[in-house]
């Protein structure tokens, strides 16, 4: 991360025109461990609740990471075109999220906030994770916790983060990384993948950077393609 300076992190997270416009549901403020969390959902015209709900966490909130995030945004939308509520927020100190920045430790809270007003809401709906970036880790690190049944991680820190503490994943996952990442170590993500005892289904786009500019639509056809099957088989049990 030292090599860019914060006003091009920013630019970075930012819309390139070549992705839709923000799909807006509902915008929420709940309440989290250090104070109001701001929320918006996103979904289909008819969203079935025995289907999953899938939460999404955002980048590091120090170099310009929020729920705004072009790469957030995508993958929103792409689990709203499986017929997945898509539920997207800032952590502490983003936005209108109040706090501060707590380098996991409290962001894994905020996560857990999030899941636990949406179950209320959602009983029956079975939980998806997701996260890009700083938003991996938080994920990675809180899947277990949460209780979630399925988990995707985009461009997952390992080399600015310590990985090995976490949880081993047992539940279906995904890693999509980029060959060409400016601020993930791409070479890292792999072995970090190739030593889990559970593998994950690992998409590698070769030609993509950190912020997948100009490889948004491969990124949403990437998950769509994986995971189409797997939302009928998530329906809560007794519904299907």
């Amino acid at each position: 991360m030292d090599d860019f300076h914060l006003e091009e992190l920013r630019r970075r997270h930012r819309y390139d025109g070549l992705e839709e416009d923000i799909c807006i549901g509902e915008e929420l403020l709940i309440q989290g461990p250090a104070g109001a969390l701001e929320v918006l959902t996103s979904g289909p015209a008819r969203f079935d609740p025995t289907l999953p709900i899938a939460i999404i966490c955002h980048p590091h909130p120090l170099h310009g990471g929020s729920l705004a995030n072009k790469v957030v945004h995508i993958l929103a939308e792409s689990f709203n075109a499986l017929g997945l509520l898509s539920v997207t927020f800032n952590f502490r100190g983003v936005g209108r999220s109040q706090g501060r920045f707590s380098r996991g430790e409290g962001e894994v809270g905020d996560l857990l906030a999030v899941v636990e007003w949406f179950r209320g809401r959602y009983p029956e709906a079975p939980l998806w994770l997701a996260g890009f970036s700083f938003g991996a880790y938080v994920a990675a690190r809180a899947h277990r916790l949460a209780g979630a049944e399925r988990l995707l991680l985009v461009a997952p820190p390992v080399n600015l983060f310590d990985f090995l503490p976490l949880p081993e994943i047992t539940i279906p996952w995904m890693v999509i990384q980029g060959g060409r990442d400016e601020v993930t170590e791409p070479q890292a993500v792999a072995a970090w993948v190739h030593a889990r005892p559970r593998r994950p289904e690992y998409c590698w786009m070769a030609d993509a950077d950190h912020f997948f500019h100009g490889r948004m639509n491969r990124l949403r056809e990437a998950i769509i393609s994986a995971w189409r099957d797997a939302v009928q088989e998530a329906r809560a049990p007794g519904l299907r």
